[in-house]
Parts: C-alpha cells; structure tokens; sequence
C-alpha cells in the first residue's frame, strides 16, 4: 500500500516499510500546494532583492558574505561539492532511504523554499529503486546530516553514485536506467536538500523499531530462564507493579507471567524460594525501564519525523523567513544515547541470569555449565565468556556521544549533537545484544531440558523454535556456529513471532 507522505503522519512503522520493505510512497496533494505556494514566495524574495541565509548569502562562517545574481546561480552546485564531504564505507540502504523518505515528509510541509521538481525526484527515486551511494561517516549532526545527505543531493545534478537493480552505477546513469529526469539545482535547492538530521532519524526509527521488538524477545528469554530456575513469581504480580506505577514495569511483568501461564511454575506446584535474586526478581523494573526510555525516544523521533527540520524556515502566510537551529540533532541524538544505554542495560541482566543457569551454586540443581560430563565436557562455559566480551564492547559504546561536540566552521558552529556517532554506534549495541540474547536463549532451552516439569505455553513455543535451530548440546562440540545462529535467531524475530502466534501479542 502506498504511503501518503504530506508532513504529518509518518510513524516509525511507516518509516521502515519505506526503508527496507521498499513500499511505494506519493506526495499528499495538499503538501503539493503547499511546496508549490513556498517556492513562489521565495522566488518574490530574491526577486526583491531580499538577504536571506544559504539562497543569496554563504553559509556557516561565510552567512554574512552576500553573493551576487551570477553567484546564486552556481552556488547550490558548489554547496553540494563541498558538503560531499564524507567517509569510508556506504551507509546501507534502508538509512539512505529511510533519510530520503523523512526529507520528503519536510519538504511537503511547504516551508522549506525548495522547487517541487526536487521534492518529487526524491519520490521518484524511492519507488524506482535509485538509492545514492553515501558515506556513512562524516556527519557531526548539526546543520543537519550534510554530508551525507549532500552525495543525495549529487542525483539531482546527475553525479554521485547510486545503486540500482542491484548495480553501484554513476549517478547519471542510474538515473537514465530508472526513467527518472534530472532536475539540477536552483537557488535555495542543495540546502534544502541536506539541511536537516534527517538520516540520523531514519537510523534512530530502524534502531528503534528492532530494539523493541528484541525487547520483546528479552522478555521471552527471561521467562524461560525463571522457568528453568524454578524462580518465585510472586515479583511478577501485577499488584505489585501497579503500586508504584511505572508504565514500563506493569507490562513487563503482565508479559512475563503471560509467557509462563499454564506452567507448573505458575501454577504453584514447584518449590522456589522465599526471595530470588535481582537478575530474577527485579526484571520488570528493568525490562519495564528500557520500554519507557524506548517509548520516549519514539516520541522524540516521531516528532522529528513530523516536523520542519531545516533553516531558513519560510512562513508563507506571513511572508516571513527565519533563520534558526532546527537541523540541530539534539533532540534525538540525546534520547539515542539513552536507548543505547538500555539496550546495554538489558543485555548485562541477560547475562547475569546465563550465569546462575550455568553455576552449579546458583541453578537450583541443574548441572555445571548445563552439561552431563562435567570434567570431561564444559558445557556452555565458553558461551558465557563469549557473551561477556559482547558485553564489554556495549559498555564502551555506551558512553554517550551527544556531550562530545568539538567546535567547527571557525566556532560559528560551536555546539553539535554529534547524533551521527550515537546512530552508528547503536547499531553495534543492537547487534552485540542479539548475540548476547541469543546465548541466554540457547542456555535456558538447554536448562529447560533439564528440567520434567510442564512449562508455560508461551516458554514452551519459544523453546520449539529454538531447537529448530539448535541441537542440544549432549557432548561438546564446537559453539561459533551456535551462537551465531542463534544471534541470527533472534535478530530474525522468529521467536518474537511465533510465541505471538500461539499466545497474542506482547504489548
């Protein structure tokens, strides 16, 4: 189904059919109007003679040099030459679509002073498959993702490079294989074709819509640990949680005693103790924890999604222009730090409860390291070192990236949000996550083979598609492949997906 895209509307969910199901998207008729109704207004200005930032003047520490007639004309072509100014390897495709398909959704809220041509190439690139090839690093996250989202804007002039059908080809001939005119760039076109943090969002909307998804998975794994240690489920009482009132918490716990129901455990009919311990006990308030930051930074992401991340920033109903900050990726640059901090968060009590599992002092008579041969065979005591590594790296890049701005333009741009890093690093987060979820899952099904006793409907399902994937592990044998199954495992969803099958969904 197409998507509308008119400056209002664009959730995460919608964002990431475009960016990686590659859905089909169409500008509203309304934003039409609206792109069509700016462009002439800015179009009356410089006619008149009016200064305004990036169309007739430089910008950064050259905004006060204004550029004559002949200069506006070639200027937009040199801002685009001298922003594709990025690094290294090419950022996948489903962030530069994700960033081309929040460009449009600026565009169309008819303030950004661009020529309708630009708005609907961007459109037509996103349906016809022309994807820019575009470094990944290179952004600090202020003025927008320039350059980045500058080797986007290099289509419009027919350079650059840009995949199509599979194929890394010229710009130009991308296009010219795609059916797609090239519109070249007019006064105020480049800049408002990169001034915005809008691949920075589009990589926050992919992280965020995986993270809680692998969220959900953690609750999964959990419950099938508590299982498999016979844990008290008494913490999980929604009483409990409701008293003190955290959103996250309630449904963390709601989740968790719906995975386990129908189980002996959650019917009383095994002996726990008294009091487990915190990696078992307190993880509603963790899990429940990184939902709520989770859910705020969704906020913050949509409504930059929604709203007019550019400068200047054109008024047509009042004929105004203001020169502003509204490319700053501050605001979600610092929730992103904070999602990754959760999801590392998150993965350290995965762990913690793979260690009891594992510890013969801890696991409530299971065998050391989940194997039958102890001396002979270690079990998963290696998966659990592997993890540990995982998790050190997390740490690392969990320190935050949006208090690291180092000045630059000759400190006219003094602060910025640095958001780009904290994307990229997230990325990594996530990915050791998976990998550190996915020994949790592979050691509780090992657990749980243990243990003769009816387990939840939801643990059981979880555990079935598990061994579709991997062997109990009955004499050792090499583990790489395993874990990097199971970590594909999980990234997959496959268990997320099934569990809502047979028991409803997680919300």
């Amino acid at each position: 189904m197409t998507i509308k895209l008119s400056g209002a509307d664009l959730t995460i969910e919608k964002l990431v059919k475009v960016a990686r199901d590659n859905e089909k998207v169409e500008l509203h008729p309304k934003a039409i109007e609206r792109i069509k109704k700016c462009r002439k207004m800015l179009e009356d200005k410089i006619e008149a003679g009016e200064i305004m930032y990036g169309v007739n003047t430089g910008i950064g520490e050259f905004s006060e040099l204004v550029l004559n007639d002949d200069q506006v004309k070639d200027f937009q072509k040199y801002l685009i030459y001298n922003h594709s100014a990025g690094i290294g390897d090419p950022a996948p495709i489903e962030y530069v679509r994700g960033a081309m398909a929040g460009r449009i959704n600026v565009h169309a809220h008819g303030q950004s002073g661009v020529r309708l041509e630009i708005t609907q190439t961007l459109v037509d690139m996103l349906n016809k498959g022309v994807t820019p090839f575009v470094c990944q690093k290179g952004s600090v996250g202020a003025c927008g993702d320039l350059a980045p989202m500058a080797q986007v804007a290099l289509l419009m002039m027919g350079e650059g490079k840009a995949y199509y059908k599979g194929e890394l080809l010229p710009g130009k001939e991308a296009m010219a294989k795609a059916g797609i005119p090239i519109p070249g760039l007019k006064a105020r076109d480049g800049l408002a074709t990169i001034n915005g943090s809008n691949v920075l969002t589009a990589m926050s909307a992919i992280l965020l819509y995986d993270a809680e998804r692998w969220l959900k998975q953690a609750e999964i794994a959990t419950a099938m640990s508590l299982e498999a240690l016979k844990a008290n489920m008494k913490p999980y009482s929604a009483k409990l949680h409701e008293a003190r009132g955290f959103t996250g918490a309630i449904r963390t716990a709601k989740t968790i005693a719906d995975l386990v129901a129908g189980g002996d455990l959650a019917e009383n009919k095994i002996k726990c103790k008294i009091q487990d311990a915190y990696s078992m006990r307190s993880t509603p308030q963790v899990i429940g924890a990184a939902f709520d930051a989770l859910n705020y930074a969704r906020s913050q992401v949509e409504i930059e999604l929604n709203g007019v991340g550019d400068n200047p920033v054109f008024f047509p109903d009042d004929n105004l222009q203001i020169s502003g900050a509204n490319f700053q990726g501050t605001p979600v640059a610092l929730p992103r730090d904070m999602v990754g901090i959760a999801i590392t968060m998150v993965s350290v009590m995965s762990e913690r409860r793979m260690n009891r599992l594992n510890n013969p002092a801890l696991s409530v008579g299971l065998p050391a390291f989940l194997t039958k041969g102890a001396g002979m065979f270690s079990g998963l005591m290696l998966s659990q070192y592997t993890a540990d590594s995982l998790i050190v790296e997390q740490r690392i890049l969990s320190a935050p990236a949006s208090i690291q701005s180092i000045p630059a333009a000759a400190d006219q741009e003094d602060f910025v949000s640095m958001g780009m890093n904290t994307a990229i690093k997230n990325f990594q987060i996530y990915d050791n996550a998976c990998g550190v979820l996915g020994i949790e899952f592979m050691a509780a099904a090992q657990a749980l083979d243990f243990r003769d006793y009816k387990f939840g409907l939801g643990v059981t399902k979880a555990h079935e598609v598990i061994r579709r994937h991997v062997e109990f592990l009955d004499i050792d044998r090499p583990l790489y492949e395993d874990h990097t199954n199971m970590q594909k495992l999980v990234r997959s969803c496959e268990i997320l997906e099934e569990v809502e099958k047979a028991i409803g969904p997680l919300e």
